[in-house]
């Protein structure tokens, strides 16, 4: 029982940590297409 609540518990900031990186990467291809094109990010 352990056992599971500990990789219950691990579970989320993997969770978040991967969605950060799907984020992170998303912004990181718009901000470099948009200094490709030259136009602002904003």
């Amino acid at each position: 029982m352990d056992l599971l609540l500990s990789v219950y518990v691990l579970m989320w900031p993997a969770l978040v940590l991967g969605v950060l990186v799907v984020i992170a990467g998303g912004f990181a291809r718009d901000a470099r297409r948009a200094r490709d094109e030259g136009r602002p990010m904003i």
